[in-house]
Order: structure tokens, then C-alpha cells, then sequence
């Protein structure tokens, strides 16, 4: 796929010729793919770039490292991690429509949060935004979306840096999976269950002490983050499809 607006970067595009290998049965599911040597040689790159992508292919998901018998191919892979991640607008919208309502759209200093998921520089300005997610009756979802350093997003992600500038009625995510085509993303996100508290509830129109979901994110390109995030699902929120890998 075509990036607009960008330059695939050399790793970017090596991910895609093993991913691709990988879909079109080259390498089929459960084989061991060759040697770093080896493989290197076919592709005609150097190892250390190669090691970058399959380290990648890895925190996708393609590959799984065994010891004794090296990187073999998961037996059911995923599509490629810009595939994968959906915005948490549409995940909840399957069962009917969600709208977006922007609350707020700011630049803030780092917070404990931002600093441990996004590693920004000291005296770094982030791009906050503060969405609520409304169902047909009720507010499903409050989100908190935090951008990378602008150059960090310029210098990995031009094009998420360029659409975020136009402050969309969107959530951040469904900002950067458009920007994405063709730009490999990893995320991990982490589940726990809180209440919601009082200015979150007045938010939600719900009680302060109404049980609820809080979803964390963090999205990076190449290893780097890009976006971290907080998402609060009160109970009575549509049921959010989830993936569990142990």
C-alpha cells in the first residue's frame, strides 16, 4: 500500500516484503524462516535492519521466537498491525451508532502518564484531546488522547502529525489508523476495572461510583510512541470485543 503523503522509511517497507511473504503462503504458517544470514541475503538488506523488522513482525504477532528452533510463523496471523487497530468508535459501534463529541482540545505539559508511555523530552508540549463517545441514548465512552512531541510525530509520522493540525471531530486513534496506510503500528493496551468517580461521572451522566472499564493505550511506529491514551467504559457500555494474548 501507498503512503500519502510520506516516504516509507527502509524498515517500514522491509516489514510489509516479510509480512506479505508471509500472507501470500512464501512462508507458510507453522515454517521456520531462515537463518538472519540467510534471509538477510535474499532480501538483499543488512541484518540490523532486518532485525528491526522482524522484531516488529513479532510485537504483531507473525512471529514467534523459540529457543533451539528460531523465528517460525504463527499458525494463524494476524493482518498487519495497521489493520488490526480499530478506533474504539467503531468497536463500540457495531451494535449500533456512536457519535463523537469533542470536549476539549488543548497542548499540556507531560503528566506521570505521558511521561512514562511517551517518553517525551523535558519541557515537551503534548496534544491533548477529551472526547466523549454518545450511543443512542447514553455517553458509552470518555477518552483521553495524548500525541507524541510535534517532533517526534514529524520526524516518524509526517502524515499524523499534518492531520492531527486540522483538529477533526474524531477520536486521535481514528485520526492516526487513517494517516496509517501503509505504516505498520504495534500497540499494547491494558484492562482494569475502577469506578468512575465524580467528575468522570458528571461527564458520563452516570454516579460517581458507577463500576466501569479503563482501557490504557500506547501506539508506536518503529518502536517509538505515538500515542497514548485512557479510555473510561461505564457499565451499560456496548460490549468491546477483546483479544487476549497470554
Amino acid at each position: 500500500m501507498a503512503v500519502s503523503g510520506q516516504q516509507r522509511r527502509p524498515v517500514v517497507a522491509l516489514y510489509e516484503r516479510i509480512a506479505d511473504a508471509i500472507h501470500d503462503g512464501t512462508y507458510p504458517p507453522g515454517s521456520t524462516l531462515p537463518s538472519e544470514p540467510r534471509l538477510a541475503g535474499e532480501l538483499g538488506v543488512s541484518r540490523p535492519a532486518l532485525r528491526e523488522a522482524l522484531l516488529l513482525l513479532q510485537e504483531d504477532g507473525l512471529l514467534t521466537v523459540r529457543r533451539g528452533v528460531g523465528r517460525t510463523v504463527n499458525d494463524r496471523p494476524p493482518r498487519r498491525g495497521f489493520e488490526q487497530l480499530q478506533p474504539l468508535e467503531e468497536l463500540l459501534g457495531t451494535g449500533g451508532p456512536v457519535r463523537v463529541r469533542a470536549l476539549l482540545r488543548s497542548v499540556e505539559e507531560p503528566t506521570d502518564f505521558t511521561t512514562q508511555h511517551l517518553l517525551p523530552a523535558a519541557g515537551a508540549e503534548l496534544r491533548f484531546w477529551e472526547t466523549v463517545l454518545v450511543g443512542e441514548a447514553l455517553a458509552v465512552a470518555l477518552c483521553h488522547e495524548w500525541a507524541a512531541p510535534q517532533d517526534v510525530l514529524e520526524r516518524l509520522h509526517p502524515a499524523f502529525a499534518a492531520a492531527l493540525a486540522d483538529e477533526p471531530a474524531r477520536s486521535m486513534l481514528a485520526v492516526l489508523a487513517d494517516a496509517s496506510r501503509g505504516v505498520p503500528l504495534t500497540a499494547h493496551s491494558g484492562v482494569t476495572a475502577t469506578l468512575l468517580g465524580r467528575r468522570r461521572g458528571e461527564q458520563l451522566d452516570r454516579p460517581a461510583d458507577t463500576p466501569a472499564v479503563l482501557i490504557t493505550q500506547v501506539v508506536r511506529v518503529e518502536g517509538t510512541p505515538v500515542l497514548a491514551a485512557k479510555h473510561m467504559l461505564p457499565t451499560g457500555s456496548p460490549a468491546l470485543p477483546v483479544l487476549h494474548s497470554g
